[in-house]
């Protein structure tokens, strides 16, 4: 019997590799660890729902906010750290701001501008002006000071450009403080700072930022940071006993109880070592509402 020709011989053995490997690999192997998952692992491998009452609240490793349909705080539950994954702990949009330190000059809007698709235009807050806007709004929702440095006191950061001839200052703008806001400072070096005017140019200034006289911020750096997932469930600690007395005051809980819930849903340090102590605040605010 006259043999093949090697060109079919090899197709031949290429297509059992690709029926071999397709299932074992797409059948035997999947079906093997998702047992293995199912059988050891169950509640992790189903997502780690959580439930309430018998209905499915949420997981206790994908964080979610506490907000009403305005976007506005539900004072009754303990907040989430901020979130840049969509419009907010949306596993499907899982990122971070990619923002970083340096990112601290804001696109002020222009009344009347428009963008390509007609909608009014917004401008572009910097990472700085976004830390400066929560931590005002965390303090004022917790009833403590939300400075911090290099912010000014209506939230956005402190910052000049300021512009120089022949060594010496002619010039300094407020370039994210929008007209007719007042400026932060009323001079530097001897010139009259300036509030920013939205659509000009000041890139040819030289960025100074301006710290102020601030202490230790009283509002922790989880509540005014996403996380780099945009997903991440627990907060500090120090941010939840800084919602404690909000929290008891809206349940006409006792503050000794509320602070008794944070201890029984913190979280110690990974292997014991690793990180520090962190609240599920899911698994919180599901304890507050057993409790009240």
């Amino acid at each position: 019997m006259e043999r093949m020709p090697s060109w079919i011989r090899q197709h031949l053995a290429a297509i059992r590799a690709v029926v071999v490997l397709t299932v074992l690999l797409g059948l035997i192997y999947p079906l093997v660890t998702t047992g293995v998952a199912q059988a050891v692992f169950n509640g992790k491998a189903n997502g780690s729902i959580v439930q309430k009452d018998g209905k499915d609240a949420g997981s206790a490793v994908i964080g979610q906010l506490f907000t009403d349909k305005d976007g506005n705080p539900v004072k009754t539950y303990f907040q989430s750290r901020p979130s840049a994954a969509g419009d907010g702990y949306d596993p499907t949009s899982t990122s971070a701001s990619n923002l970083g330190p340096e990112d601290i000059v804001d696109t002020l809007a222009v009344p009347g501008k428009k963008d390509d698709e007609g909608n009014p235009d917004e401008g572009k807050q910097s990472l700085l002006t976004q830390v400066c806007a929560r931590s005002k709004e965390v303090g004022e929702l917790e009833g403590v000071s939300g400075a911090r440095p290099f912010c000014t006191p209506d939230g956005v950061g402190a910052v000049l450009k300021v512009f120089p001839f022949q060594g010496k200052v002619t010039r300094a703008v407020s370039v994210n403080q929008a007209c007719p806001a007042q400026p932060f400072v009323a001079e530097y070096q001897g010139v009259k700072v300036e509030c920013g005017k939205p659509g000009e140019d000041y890139s040819a200034g030289r960025t100074v930022p301006i710290r102020g006289n601030v202490g230790t911020p009283a509002v922790p750096a989880d509540a005014v940071t996403a996380s780099g997932s945009g997903l991440d469930p627990h907060i500090s600690v120090a941010y939840a006993e800084l919602q404690a007395k909000r929290v008891a005051k809206e349940r006409d809980l006792p503050l000794a109880r509320v602070e008794q819930l944070i201890r029984d849903n913190t979280a110690g340090r990974s292997l014991g070592f690793m990180g520090e102590p962190a609240v599920n605040v899911l698994q919180l605010n599901l304890a507050l509402d057993k409790a009240s």
